[in-house]
């Protein structure tokens, strides 16, 4: 039998925090076991309710996620935790990150992202954001988290090193179609595939794969 993701969400403010709870707690498969207002809050939660899945806002009282995230992983190596984040914090998510956190979002991602970045961490595997910018992408590459599973050697053909490089781009399928003499409808399929073969969610994803294995350097992205 599946079982289900047990969750607790931190944030101060109340009402952020009673709407990702409403939401979370209507879906399938999520169970919203604790909510805390503060990091401190958060360490006392996570210890009597032992979740699968830990949401934390970065910036908090009297414990910040950071610290939190830190004690809390000292605890419960296995677990997941996610920080929610307002735009323009790469720094403090990069903290987060080499805290132990196995993902981000921005506090404005849609709820069908915000369920993904749940079920991915869950299943022992990193989230990135689709809205990473490319300063954060490469700011994550340099810094010292190590993403938890060791990325094998993948295959790429010079067709899909070139499309990779052009959706980093954001380039849309019309241009790269135009380039590589392919239909639309076929990089539209090549997309799909590659981000299968990468294992990546998103676009962030898929910029931090690029820069890492120098498929791609920040200077192309600007």
């Amino acid at each position: 039998m599946h079982h289900n993701i047990d969750i607790v969400i931190a944030d101060d403010h109340e009402i952020y925090l009673d709407g990702l709870s409403l939401m979370l707690s209507r879906q399938q498969g999520f169970n919203v076991v604790g909510r805390a207002s503060n990091g401190e809050q958060l360490l006392n939660i996570v210890k009597n309710t032992n979740p699968d899945v830990v949401l934390t806002d970065i910036k908090m009282p009297v414990l910040d996620g950071i610290a939190s995230a830190r004690q809390m992983l000292q605890v419960q190596p296995e677990l997941k935790v996610i920080a929610l984040s307002m735009f323009n914090e790469e720094n403090l998510i990069v903290e987060m990150l080499e805290a132990g956190a196995k993902g981000y979002l921005l506090k404005n991602a849609h709820k069908n992202e915000i369920s993904e970045a749940i079920t991915t961490v869950y299943e022992g595997k990193n989230y990135y954001c689709a809205k990473t910018s490319t300063a954060l992408a490469g700011m994550i590459v340099r810094s010292k988290f190590k993403a938890s599973t060791p990325e094998p050697i993948i295959d790429l053909s010079e067709r899909e090193r070139t499309i990779i490089q052009m959706i980093c781009r954001q380039q849309t399928a019309q241009e790269i179609a135009d380039t590589v003499y392919l239909s639309k409808r076929t990089v539209e399929g090549c997309r799909i595939k590659i981000y299968e073969k990468l294992k990546v969610k998103n676009l962030g994803g898929l910029i931090i794969f690029a820069l890492k294995h120098k498929l791609i350097y920040e200077d192309d992205l600007i």
